[in-house]
This record gives structure tokens, sequence and C-alpha cells, in this order.
């Protein structure tokens, strides 16, 4: 019996530590800035468990981040996965000149496996109607413009941030994207809630506006490992 005991105590110690091993490695968090927060201490944010961030680049064709070289680079410095996102103006130009705007102020992609596929963020209108004046299809429309146009120029198509309120409200809840595009889906809450159509998960969720690190608190759908793929392509 004390044999037994024995054992099985060994064994539960070796489960403990393969399965804080395991969680470590699951679901890895991330943040993402912008301007908002000009001075990030990304060592810090690093030792706090941080594994990616994204950074804020630019806002429809007339806005850049002042502040996206230094952040993109203590992000990498700090080896953090990072990548860059897009805020939309559907009512101020083309989805196709915008990517060409995101795309030459720091939102392309390399298959180096610290690069995350550029995200378009589109969602609530800061500055007017909450669907920018479009009907659901010229909305969808207009995502297709710009996710294909960075799809042609990077080979791979962007991660697409919104609500699934948005989302329904004004594409209509579009299905169009689930099988190119990667969700990264906004949700306060203790759990994601419904997504929008035509995905059946969210690859990130940002869950939290603040928390122990700067910006918005996210996490990645899978483990470390799916989040290099991700970023290798």
């Amino acid at each position: 019996m004390k044999l037994f005991l024995s054992l099985l105590s060994s064994a539960t110690a070796v489960s403990s530590v393969l399965g804080a091993v395991l969680d470590k490695r699951a679901n890895p968090k991330g943040i993402d800035v912008s301007a908002y927060q000009p001075s990030v201490d990304w060592a810090t944010v690093k030792a706090n468990g941080v594994s990616f961030a994204y950074i804020k680049a630019t806002e429809g064709t007339t806005y850049t981040n002042a502040y996206f070289s230094s952040q993109y680079t203590g992000a990498t410095n700090a080896a953090l996965i990072r990548g860059a996102y897009h805020f939309a103006h559907p009512d101020s130009s083309s989805g196709a000149t915008q990517a060409t705007y995101f795309l030459a102020h720091g939102g392309g992609w390399s298959s180096d496996g610290i690069t995350l596929p550029g995200a378009l963020d589109i969602e609530y209108n800061p500055s007017g109607a909450e669907c920018y004046g479009l009907s659901a299809s010229a909305m969808v429309s207009w995502i297709k413009d710009f996710s294909n146009t960075y799809h042609s120029k990077t080979g791979v198509y962007p991660v697409i941030y919104t609500t699934t309120d948005w989302w329904t409200t004004c594409t209509g809840n579009s299905a169009a994207f689930g099988s190119t595009n990667p969700l990264w889906l906004a949700h306060f809450a203790s759990s994601i809630g419904t997504t929008p159509a035509g995905w059946s998960y969210a690859t990130f969720w940002q869950y939290a506006d603040s928390g122990t690190n700067p910006g918005d608190q996210d996490e990645f759908n899978g483990s470390m490992a799916g989040l290099q793929a991700i970023a290798k392509g």
C-alpha cells in the first residue's frame, strides 16, 4: 500500500507539473495598443506573460500612429509575436485604397514566424452613422475590397476585428469571410459569446479594455505553436 501511495503521489506530481506546462502553452495572452499608450514597457509586458501584440498603424487614409515604429520595435525587441492593425473608415475611400495605405505605413506581412497578418478593425463609427452610411451589401463589398487587396499583396488574408453586434447590424451578419479571414472578436465578458455568421470560433478574443498590461487585453484561441503557425502563414 505504501508503494502504491508513493507511486500515486509521484504520478500526481508529474501530472501537476505537466498540466502547468500545458496551461502555460495554451491560449497565449496578448495586448493591443495605439497612440493612447505611447510608452509601453515591453520587457515588463513580456515578463507578465504576454506573447503577442497588435499595434495600431493607420486609420482611413489620413492618419498614422506617430508611436507605431517605437511600439513595433519595442515589441520585437521583447521577442513578442506582433502585427499591425488598421481602423477602417468605409465612408471616406475604397477598401482597396485603405488596404494600400495600411500596407505602405506598417501593415505589411512576411512569413518569418513573428509577424501576424495585418488586422482590419471594422466597428462602430466614432463620429457618425453606425454603419458609415453604407448598406449591408455595400459594407460587405467594401470589406472584400480591403481583404482581397491585402491578400493580393501579401499572400495572406487580414484578420477581421469586430463585434457580433456591429457585424450583424452593418453587414447583415454576412458569412462571406469565415473561410478566409481569421476572426478577432471584441466581447468584454467572462466568456466570448456568440460569433458572427461564417465563423465557428474566434482566433483572437479581446476580452477587456484594461488590465494588468497596457491597452486592451487579448487571448489567442490555441497553443503557442498555433500562434506561431499563423505568423508563419
